[in-house]
């Protein structure tokens, strides 16, 4: 590689890293002034995924991107994307509804050492002591993290941390090998799990009763939660098509192991802000896990000597 493209090649990785940044940020912090408002989880998922649709053909329209026409074998070889999608998405946002959005770091630590056991298990991807050390550390951040919440913080919230940590990292690997059903087309993989993954959380409103709720609230249009919901779903709906066309081009230019780690670093400054924004407290444990998930981020950077040889094989 010459000098001019490692430039090329690192400023991609520098611009997909902070821009999934910033999306993901907007998002949780709109999706938990929604949830502190109105408790329809699998109702404003829809709703995002369905915007990003609209909002993939309108980019299609005036000429912006080209979409697909849906395959019926490529539906089916994505659909281990759209399970976990579904699921991830769904843990995430309950995760969120019961805790506060500067424990929702702590709750999802777990992530990084998830995302190295399935990297070794499905992509044969072989991991540094340094990042087995990291992994180690990061498990004794979160022990101290949740420790020292267990009488303030919901056991429902950490169980679905746990849950959204796995699928999160499973997420990643997924995404990875999805990649090869599409040829390697980012747009046409987020059109595909937008719209799969609309028509799967359909059955999942109705299985929680969620359109009664979502029928009161509309009845109810007065009241300040119709509103916040309203404008909530524009938000998030437009934040999560960049967030998805963010998240794809983050994984394909880098590793499943940095995305882990930049959606960690998001995670401490999403910490810091849910202190100014929401008034979240941040107990002495909260702190020092946060600060020992932080600490372990910085020796994991050294796998960034994996991802060249990760991308070779993927285009082998």
């Amino acid at each position: 590689m010459s000098k001019s493209q490692e430039i090329i090649s690192r400023g991609m990785v520098i611009f997909s890293v902070s821009f999934y940044i910033v999306t993901a940020l907007i998002m949780v912090f709109v999706n938990k002034w929604v949830l502190n408002s109105v408790s329809l989880p699998f109702t404003l998922l829809w709703f995002q995924v369905i915007m990003a649709v609209i909002l993939l053909h309108f980019s299609s329209i005036f000429g912006i991107l080209q979409l697909p026409i849906l395959d019926k074998e490529k539906c089916i070889g994505l659909l281990p994307l759209i399970a976990i999608n579904v699921l991830g998405l769904s843990f995430n946002t309950i995760c969120l509804q019961y805790v506060d959005a500067s424990f929702y770091q702590v709750a999802r630590a777990l992530v990084l050492p998830f995302t190295v056991l399935f990297s070794f298990m499905f992509l044969s991807q072989k991991t540094s002591y340094k990042i087995l050390l990291a992994c180690f550390v990061v498990c004794i951040g979160f022990f101290v993290g949740v420790s020292s919440e267990r009488l303030s913080i919901s056991l429902i919230g950490i169980i679905f941390g746990i849950c959204s940590s796995i699928s999160t990292a499973l997420h990643a690997i997924v995404i990875k090998k999805s990649l090869t059903v599409v040829k390697g087309n980012t747009i046409e993989l987020v059109y595909y799990n937008n719209v799969l993954s609309a028509i799967a959380f359909l059955p999942l409103i109705f299985l929680f009763r969620e359109q009664n709720q979502y029928s009161e609230l509309l009845q109810n249009s007065t009241r300040g939660e119709s509103r916040t919901f309203l404008i909530g779903i524009l938000i998030t709906g437009f934040f999560g098509f960049l967030i998805n066309v963010a998240g794809f081009l983050q994984i394909k230019v880098t590793s499943p192991v940095t995305h882990m780690i930049s959606s960690a670093f998001r995670g401490v400054v999403q910490t810091i802000l849910g202190n100014f924004i929401f008034g979240d407290l941040l107990t002495t444990g909260r702190v020092g896990g946060i600060f020992l998930i932080l600490f372990e981020r910085g020796d994991s950077f050294d796998n960034r000597k994996d991802v060249n040889s990760d991308e070779r094989d993927e285009k082998a």
